[in-house]
């Protein structure tokens, strides 16, 4: 009888133990250079920094690991900004509660507009979170609460559980640390889950995910409240850092710019959104005074990035011998 000839494994990079040691150590090096980062640089860029590298690994989830292209995050990052300093101001919450507000509303509104959504693909799918989003702006401008173009201002940072005192500009700083790192946690954990692997291959074939039986719409709205709710718990922080919420944040711009940092960075790497964040910040911090236009520069560097960079600065790195030795590689 014959033997029927099985399907070849698939090869196994083998990491040394050497190597995994170097990245624990590029890790501790990181985690040191963001504890001393204020010592050195000016705290609030760098808080600026970690809340629009959240937003980016935020969205990320959605474009890098479940191939959705979202035009209208910007409702949940500036959403969450105006329900977070809304909470704070107003009703007199503790930072904490405020940003849990934030959250909250901006993961309905990500349940919302997932719903309306979801079951279309590819431009489709693109033009109706961006519609949406724009509605959401509207409603912004109109609504009572958010103070129109004038945004809510002065919002209090207050005490964080009732005990550390926000307005001082430490204390802030390393609050703010440790959202982003408790962020990048929940998304590392999320895309190393067994519901991430199914969000993987629902991006590289839906039709098959859907063949072996597995409810892709209901994967792809879990991916996308994820993401909202991510992307919300950066814009709250964003409130109560630069201490006001305006419609900059709700705008289809904001949206654009997150895009932009994710695909200079890396689609479908947790760091890639991180260094392409802190890469379109740092060139709007220190152009913000030149003459020579921001978005022009921004956009020089992303025609050359997109040339010479086909998957972004650290998606061409983990395609480098070097990376792989080491272990590194996309859905890292």
């Amino acid at each position: 009888m014959a033997h029927e000839s099985k399907p070849a494994a698939a090869p196994v990079v083998a990491v040394s133990p050497a190597a995994g040691a170097l990245k624990t150590v590029v890790l501790l090096v990181l985690l040191a250079a963001l504890l001393a980062a204020p010592f050195f640089v000016y705290p609030i860029f760098v808080m600026k920094l970690l809340c629009f590298a959240l937003f980016a690994a935020a969205f990320n989830l959605l474009l890098g690991y479940t191939g959705l292209l979202s035009f209208g995050h910007a409702a949940f990052f500036g959403g969450s900004a105006y329900f977070t300093a809304h909470a704070v101001k107003e009703w007199g919450l503790t930072p904490e509660l405020g940003l849990v507000v934030g959250v909250a509303g901006a993961s309905v509104l990500g349940l919302i507009i997932g719903a309306i959504a979801i079951r279309r693909q590819g431009i489709y799918f693109a033009m109706i979170t961006l519609a949406l989003s724009q509605m959401f702006y509207f409603f912004c401008l109109q609504a009572k609460f958010t103070h129109g173009e004038d945004g809510i201002q002065s919002v209090p940072r207050g005490h964080l559980f009732g005990l550390i005192d926000l307005s001082q500009t430490m204390n802030m700083y390393y609050f703010v640390l440790g959202v982003f790192l408790v962020g990048l946690a929940v998304i590392w954990r999320f895309v190393n889950s067994p519901f991430g692997m199914i969000l993987k291959a629902i991006r590289e074939n839906e039709q098959r995910a859907v063949s072996l039986g597995l409810s892709v719409v209901q994967y792809k709205l879990g991916a996308f409240v994820m993401s909202a709710a991510l992307a919300g718990l950066a814009g709250g922080v964003k409130a109560l850092v630069f201490q006001f919420a305006t419609l900059t944040d709700v705008g289809w711009q904001m949206s654009g710019e997150v895009i932009l940092m994710t695909l200079l960075g890396g689609i479908g790497t947790l760091a890639g959104p991180v260094f392409g964040a802190g890469l379109v910040v740092t060139l709007q911090n220190y152009l913000a005074t030149s003459d020579f236009p921001v978005t022009i520069i921004t956009g020089l560097v992303f025609m050359i990035c997109v040339l010479l960079f086909r998957r972004g600065l650290v998606g061409e790195f983990y395609a480098t011998k070097i990376a792989k030795k080491l272990g590194y590689k996309a859905d890292n």
